[in-house]
């Protein structure tokens, strides 16, 4: 059932001015493939700065994986053009490679390695580079080429202020940090519905399997595409970057100081299955240690509480020292219709369903209904356009049908959209809610559906060919619109700089600078 957040809507009415100054970014992913769609097997790019420290171009998993990051931004339409100029940037130095423009990776040969990502001769850089070599033992390399969009979302200080009475951030951290759970709360309850509108990932192609065996009811395309018929995100499946083991933790959402020592507990306890595998075997080594998580960032979620981390601070010490800062959303891929990978309309509807996961009641949830919410996503994930489709209320002790429950919580963001255009004087976000609350009545309308038929009609090769040779002719074309070619190349050399520092300045062994980092 969806909560009932009218009182809050109203008080919202009537302190508009609570939302103005809403901060977002972007994370994008995105695989250097050659002219003929294979894995690029080139290092990364020189010309493009250093992956270990620049503000802007880094890497993800692996050397081909590249990652797009533009700063904390008030205006959606600024975000998403500086988000083109980085991309316009690196279009224009990738010589004949191109962006792969969808979340699951392109053919990739079996006998083909995968290059980890390099980060050069410092211990922090020789250390990002060895816990991607444990994921790789752990999880499979495959798993870590599939790329996908973040959003990162923070609300105003006004907001906390007029809605939870606070007088600034260092005096109402708790309050700030406990409106995010519910934030993160709502989004596990109800966050399904990005997948449904915005799942770009219904097919894959054959050789992602490799031998790999799955139980899921796959057909096949003329054009060797493998899919399920109503299928919206299988990135987000147990095909894609998930992790099932990890649902055991027992980590949930409901105290912050409980999440963090959950947290923390997991990166300090042995792993049975990781210490078979072993830290070294020849000299080298398999992976960062034995133990449950890696680091932090290890744990695989939809969506995950953040703040900017200082020098040589974790991120769950940077939260318990101020809080949670902003929220960063995992569940989008990559939009194949935009040069970019995101556009403007889904930028706007997560910042209407993030808000309305503000407002809305959130009872604290076990471990165990939190597990429970992964069956409304595993379904809408797997058949979410399926005529009748039901989703589970209250861990599946009642049911109500996908369509009804996405058209009431369109009501609700409807009035919200009305708030933020009244900020704004227009009506952007109202549009947006009337083009996508028409998905719900005609699920042809939504991203995986639009896909689907193009990736049957061309296959994933050819299509992603298409479009990526039509993205790379048209952002080389571009002239910069927010960042300048100066900017672009003084980043790129101080990045260097940076990096050559950091090398220069280690004084332990590596295998010093480990057990240094193990015992933290």
């Amino acid at each position: 059932m969806i909560p009932d957040v009218s009182t809050a809507l109203s008080w919202l009415e009537a302190n508009p001015q609570a939302l103005k100054g809403i901060r977002r970014g972007v994370e994008r992913e995105g695989l250097r493939i050659n002219a003929n769609g294979s894995l690029a097997q080139t290092p990364h790019p020189e010309t493009l700065g250093s992956a270990l420290t620049h503000k802007w171009i880094t890497t993800d998993f692996a050397e081909a994986l590249l990652e797009f990051i533009t700063p904390a931004d008030d205006d959606i339409g600024h975000m998403l053009a500086l988000l083109r100029d980085i991309h316009r940037y690196v279009a224009r130095r990738l010589g004949d490679e191109r962006l792969w423009p969808m979340s699951m990776p392109c053919f990739i040969d079996g006998a083909q390695p995968i290059e980890l990502a390099q980060y050069g001769s410092s211990n922090v850089g020789r250390m990002k580079t060895l816990y991607r070599e444990g994921l790789k033992n752990r999880y499979s390399p495959l798993m870590q080429v599939i790329a996908g969009v973040h959003y990162n979302f923070s609300l105003p200080l006004a907001f906390w202020q007029a809605y939870a009475g606070i007088r600034d951030e260092a005096s109402g951290k708790e309050a700030i940090s406990a409106g995010y759970l519910r934030l993160i709360r709502n989004y596990y309850r109800f966050g399904w519905i990005i997948p449904y509108l915005f799942g770009a990932s219904p097919g894959i192609c054959p050789s992602f399997l490799n031998g790999r065996e799955t139980d899921l009811p796959f057909e096949q395309a003329p054009s060797g595409l493998i899919y399920l018929p109503y299928a919206t995100s299988l990135r987000l499946s147990d095909l894609g970057y998930t992790n099932k083991s990890q649902s055991q933790l027992g980590i949930t959402f409901n105290h912050l100081d409980e999440y963090v020592r959950a947290l923390k507990q997991a990166i300090k306890t042995p792993s049975a299955d990781y210490q078979r595998m072993g830290l070294q075997r020849d000299g080298h080594y398999l992976q960062l240690n034995t133990n449950v998580l890696q680091i932090e960032n290890e744990l695989y979620a939809p969506i995950r509480p953040k703040r900017v981390t200082r020098d040589d601070e974790s991120p769950s010490d940077a939260l318990m020292r101020g809080g949670i800062e902003y929220v960063e959303v995992r569940s989008l891929d990559i939009n194949p219709f935009s040069p970019v990978g995101v556009d403007e309309e889904q930028a706007r509807f997560l910042d209407l369903f993030l808000i309305w996961c503000t407002l809305a009641e959130a009872p604290d949830m076990s471990a165990d209904e939190l597990r429970c919410t992964r069956t409304n996503w595993n379904r809408v994930i797997l058949e979410g356009r399926k005529p009748g489709l039901m989703l589970g209320i209250d861990c599946g002790s009642t049911e109500q049908p996908l369509t009804t429950l996405g058209k009431s919580l369109f009501r609700d963001l409807r009035r919200v959209a009305e708030i933020l255009d009244s900020n704004n004087g227009d009506t952007h976000y109202q549009q947006v809610c009337d083009k996508l609350v028409a998905g719900f009545d005609y699920p042809e309308l939504t991203l995986s559906a639009r896909f689907l038929d193009q990736l049957i009609e061309h296959g994933i090769g050819g299509l992603g060919l298409i479009l990526a040779n039509d993205y790379r002719q048209t952002l080389r074309d571009e002239p910069l619109q927010v960042l300048s070619e100066a900017q672009l190349d003084d980043e790129r050399l101080r990045s260097w700089r940076v990096q050559r520092d950091l090398e220069a300045a280690d004084r332990l062994s590596f295998d010093e600078f480990l057990a240094s980092q193990n015992g933290r």
